[in-house]
């Protein structure tokens, strides 16, 4: 029996990455025409068959949240379309920082983001860097987690830093940086910081020595950039070298571009997750185009996306 065709398709907001992901598995971005009422209403139509195939759509969460409701209509969309099977690839998965109850009478974001895809009709979902990888739990559907270390670790041994140490942004970052130190057998701290409300730091302190040190900051988000100019402005008085940082997703909201202009930092490197809404020269965006077209490429033939993993490159190395 023939294996059903895949098929990708893109939404509004990740037209490029999806092309970029397409150029690499070796096939065409699907046709597809994102419609809207005049009173904003999004109607997306399937410009092509895609009865029987593997369908595989494109669409970072990002701000506004159009860009949700648009991959909900579009999962809804294929499966009144008969197709066999309906992938979500969300290299960004928004609303990630709500995932648990840490105050009274607060919603569960990211939780009730996974029923809505599965209520919607998909049967699988591709993300990155979650910002707790305990969200995986929420779904009852499979999940592929890709982890940004398979382009971050080529960047980094590129560097040739001398007396390379990472920093991990907060206590909770702690088991992924551990795992990116170990790989390089370089030492790692910690900026432990306190937050009066979201985006605002009440008090921040480094654990750990950094003197004459070249530090690497490792996080998954991005968002105004305070924090991340901060730890970088801590690091650099308590006697680093030199600090960067690499972040998956450029969220870069509010004063984000020009806290980074003004920050200390040496650059920071971001993944094209989202697209840039601005410029700095002090940003560099590595693709996931191929960690994406790997993942997607797997999960159509029914293969294991282990070797994705920053475990397998350890054993590798």
């Amino acid at each position: 029996m023939l294996q059903p065709s895949a098929k990708i398709f893109s939404g509004i907001g990740s037209q490029k990455l999806t092309q970029q992901i397409c150029e690499r598995y070796g096939c065409k971005v699907g046709e597809i025409t994102i419609q809207r009422f005049s009173d904003g209403e999004i109607l997306p139509v399937f410009n092509e068959s895609i009865r029987g195939d593997v369908v595989f759509l494109v669409q970072s969460t990002y701000a506004p949240s159009d860009n949700l409701m648009e991959l909900l209509l579009m999962i809804d969309a294929a499966r009144r379309a008969s197709a066999s099977k309906i992938v979500a690839v969300l290299p960004y998965y928004g609303y990630a920082r709500q995932d648990r109850k840490d105050k009274p009478r607060v919603a569960i974001g990211s939780k009730l983001v996974a029923n809505m895809l599965v209520a919607a009709g998909a049967d699988r979902v591709i993300t990155m860097d979650l910002h707790a990888p305990q969200i995986q739990a929420f779904f009852d559907i499979p999940m592929d987690h890709l982890d940004s270390s398979a382009v971050f670790i080529p960047y980094i041994t590129q560097l040739r830093l001398e007396n390379l140490t990472f920093a991990a942004p907060d206590v909770g970052a702690t088991n992924r940086i551990r795992e990116i130190a170990t790989y390089f057998n370089a030492h790692m701290v910690i900026c432990d910081k306190h937050r009066k409300r979201a985006n605002e730091i009440a008090s921040m302190q480094v654990i750990g020595d950094v003197t004459d040190r070249d530090v690497i900051i490792i996080d998954d988000i991005c968002d105004t950039a305070g924090t991340l100019a901060k730890s970088a402005a801590l690091l650099k008085e308590k006697g680093a070298r030199s600090v960067r940082a690499l972040v998956t997703h450029p969220v870069l909201s509010g004063k984000a571009y020009e806290n980074i202009e003004n920050s200390v930092l040496e650059e920071l490197v971001v993944c094209d997750t989202i697209p840039l809404r601005g410029e700095s020269s002090k940003i560099k965006v590595l693709s996931v185009a191929e960690l994406f077209a790997v993942a997607i490429r797997n999960a159509h033939e029914n293969k294991s996306i282990n070797n994705l993993f920053i475990h397998s490159q350890r054993r590798n190395k």
